[in-house]
This record gives C-alpha cells, structure tokens and sequence, in this order.
C-alpha cells in the first residue's frame, strides 16, 4: 500500500489556506482511500483520513468563502468573531438519529459561545425543508455546482473530504479539527433518547477543542463520569 509522508506533512506554513493543503496531497489521499473503501478496510481508510487532517490541514487557515443563507442574507466567514462549528450536509444523505436534536440542545446551550453553522450541498429549493428542523441558533446555508458564486466552496469542501464532515475553527478561522461528524447509533426509533445523547457528546467533544468555555468542560466532564 502506499503511505503518506509525514515529514511533508509535519512541515505547514503558517500562512497556508485550506483550499491550497488539500490539493498538495489529495490525489495520493484519493488513491489510497478509494482503494480502502474498495477492499472494505474502513479502518485503513478512517486512518487515511485523520492521517490528512493531523499532519495536513489542522494549522491551516480556513478559507473566507461567503455562504448563501437559507433566509436569503449571505455571510463571509470573516466578519463571525467567534469559534466557529460548521458542517456539511445534503439533503439526500439523511443525517443519523438523534443527530438534529443534538445540534439543537448544543445551540440552545452555548450558541453564544460558538458559531454553529450547517452547510447544505444543495440548491435552495432542495433543502429548505429539511433546513427547518434546526434550531434558529444554527445558521442554515447552502451550496451547488448550478450557482457560478459557489464554484470556490464546492471545489474546496465537496469534492474533497465529502460529507458529512465537521470543521472545528478558532477564531481566527484556524482549523484545530476536522471529523467525521455524528454518530451512527443503529438505535430505534423507540431509542431516540439514546441517540441524541450519544450524538450530543460526539458534538460536545468537538466543541471543546475551539472553546474554554467552563460549563462545556464541566459537562464533558460529567458525562464521561
């Protein structure tokens, strides 16, 4: 199999964009995990994956692209002021139980502290529906090939890591981690209280690496006891 270059990797300029990491390895990164997911090896591809975002991206600056709201505003990444939690998601590809109740209970708590933006890889008219389960403390935006506007996003986000994909950014849009996000629990609907909280933690670990928030750290704690 081939193996990535950490000494490439552990070497990234501080200045360095997203969109300009990512193109530097993604062609040996899409080699080796399509061939991961071809065999079946989901452990190899999953290292593959925190292999490209440990020593390629965390460090790097994410991008100042500008997101169309689904309430019709549009929003640069540099004017949020704040750590910012964003994730992709499609309309077609049905986020796990208990995942939008999660997101939910996260915004209501600590929507002050975070920036919690979704991002739809759709056209307006596809995901307004679903855009309406979410918390009006989430910040609901979309992206599609069809606009010429989105053509910088979509070649940066979607057709690289995929989604859906979580992006943890400091406040100066530096990239501390990127994850695979939610939890497939395989619970039923019966069990949905289940899922939610085990959702609920995956995010709450996630935020604790953009915030020193002391009541999220106090959570965390309590729910790993």
């Amino acid at each position: 199999m081939f193996l990535f270059s950490l000494t490439v990797f552990s070497q990234i300029p501080d200045s360095l964009y997203f969109s300009n990491a990512i193109k530097i390895n993604f062609a040996q990164y899409k080699k080796e995990s399509t061939l991961a997911f071809v065999t079946g090896d989901l452990e190899r591809g999953q290292f593959l994956f925190d292999s490209l975002v440990q020593h390629r991206l965390i460090g790097t600056t994410f991008d100042n692209i500008t997101l169309k709201k689904s309430s019709g505003a549009r929003l640069k990444l540099s004017s949020v002021k704040q750590p910012l939690f964003l994730l992709t998601y499609a309309s077609w590809c049905v986020p796990n139980q208990g995942e939008i109740p999660a997101l939910n209970k996260l915004a209501r708590k600590y929507g002050k502290d975070v920036k919690i933006i979704v991002l739809f890889w759709d056209r307006k008219d596809k995901m307004k529906k679903l855009a309406r389960k979410f918390s009006s403390r989430i910040t609901v935006c979309y992206a599609h090939e069809y606009y010429k506007t989105d053509t910088r996003t979509v070649a940066a986000l979607k057709h690289t890591l995929g989604f859906p994909t979580s992006y943890f950014l400091d406040a100066e849009r530096k990239i501390v981690d990127i994850r695979r996000c939610g939890v497939y629990t395989g619970l039923s609907k019966e069990q949905s209280q289940q899922a939610l909280a085990a959702n609920y933690k995956s995010f709450l670990d996630g935020l604790l690496t953009i915030t020193v928030n002391k009541d999220i750290s106090k959570e965390h704690i309590a729910d790993s006891d």
